[in-house]
């Protein structure tokens, strides 16, 4: 599951709903039959948000007209009275063809100010039916929704701006190649080898981050499946020169893998040589999409792998039901487990767990020698970290 792109159109949609909540309000209490937020742009007026009675003259969200024919304008520039309780008495209202048309009796509109003292637009709500009883305590209150309004768009259009510039980075990253591809050593500890290398990128872009965060930022804007296939793409390049005794291992989200994509990024190199590292931390929606996507690759050879196993809820449920050939066990496991009993007794259980099924334990983040030989000692047979081999280009 991506929930950082999840978590902003959770933001998006809980701001429309408050603002459909005021508008809602405001026109129930004063008893009217429309009320509508509208954006001034490029000389039109355009209606953001409306709420209507059943029956009420219908406004379509995103239709526009021109801002000069509009109560919206004149009530900003001082031409029109902010409380009008009946159109068809207002002089100035006389000239515009909606008092006519619609036809408009009461009306009220007041302007959005954001921050920067620029009008955004307007909160307006009308009737067909005049209101003599409209009067300034109805404006205030409308003021008061109005600065509402202002700081929900103001909290909007700064989201709106950050997608903006998370979009254009990642665009650069990925048009630009600004990333290179590491690798890193998996050693079989009983045959004494490198098993294989797990590729791992590295970006060479601002802000300086780790890897973790641009695929995060990626998710965000939708385009963490182009940055992963992207980054396989290239780590790929580096398969012939790594020895037909190991293996090649690449990361990617369920997301991913559920794209479809993989299959033909795949089709030139032998499955047999390599293997894919499933990344997500989170709960998947739809695991047999997900195992039904990598049979056919994995009947050819693919090796499949769930990363960070002990870190959470999420890895064990990966491990039950998608059936892999590796468990690799999270560094925060293997970290100290020479001298923490409740780590070793995790890691022993699933050297248990991997025994009954077939497939293998991998220790990551491996950096003394006394982690080492606890997971030795435990019957990890598989292991990688600092104290076996840093990340870096292929050996030569």
């Amino acid at each position: 599951m991506d929930i950082s792109l999840g978590l902003d159109e959770l933001a998006e949609a809980t701001t429309e709903h408050a603002l459909l909540e005021v508008l809602h309000a405001i026109r129930t209490h004063l008893g009217m039959e429309v009320a509508f937020i509208s954006e001034f742009e490029d000389e039109r007026r355009i209606f953001r948000f409306v709420d209507e009675e059943a029956g009420a003259p219908h406004l379509e969200v995103g239709a526009s007209d021109p801002l000069e024919e509009s109560y919206c304008q004149r009530v900003v520039d001082g031409r029109l009275p902010e409380v009008i309780q009946d159109a068809r008495q207002e002089p100035a209202a006389l000239d515009l063809a909606a008092t006519r048309e619609i036809p408009i009796g009461a009306h009220l509109s007041v302007p959005i100010r954001l921050q920067d003292g620029s009008v955004y637009g307007t909160l307006c709500c009308f009737d067909r039916q005049s209101n003599a009883t409209l009067n300034e305590r109805d404006l205030a209150m409308m003021r008061v929704f109005a600065d509402f309004v202002a700081r929900q768009l103001e909290r909007q259009r700064k989201r709106k701006q950050r997608q903006k510039g998370a979009e254009a980075r990642i665009r650069d990253v990925l048009d630009q190649r600004r990333f290179h591809i590491v690798y890193q050593p998996m050693y079989d500890l009983v045959d004494q080898r490198i098993a294989g290398y797990e590729a791992l990128s590295r970006f060479v872009a601002e802000p300086k981050r780790g890897p973790d965060k641009w695929f995060e930022e990626a998710a965000t804007v939708g385009l963490r499946v182009e940055l992963e296939l992207a980054a396989i793409e290239l780590a790929l390049e580096a398969l012939p020169e790594i020895p037909d005794s190991a293996y090649l291992s690449l990361n990617a989200s369920p997301v991913t893998i559920l794209s479809g994509r993989l299959a033909d990024l795949f089709g030139p190199y032998p499955l047999d040589r390599l293997m894919l590292e499933v990344t997500e931390h989170d709960i998947v929606d739809d695991y047999a999409g997900l195992f039904e996507a990598l049979v056919a690759m994995r009947r050819q050879g693919l090796r499949l792998a769930i990363d960070d196993a002990g870190a959470g809820y999420a890895s064990f449920r990966h491990i039950l039901r998608l059936a892999p050939d590796v468990i690799k066990l999270d560094r925060s496991l293997t970290h100290g487990i020479d001298t923490r009993r409740d780590s070793r007794a995790l890691a022993a259980a699933l050297v248990g767990f991997t025994a009954e099924t077939g497939s293998r334990l991998l220790a990551e983040g491996v950096e003394t020698q006394a982690e080492l030989q606890a997971l030795r000692d435990i019957g990890v047979r598989k292991a990688q970290g600092y104290l076996l081999g840093r990340p870096g280009p292929l050996p030569a």
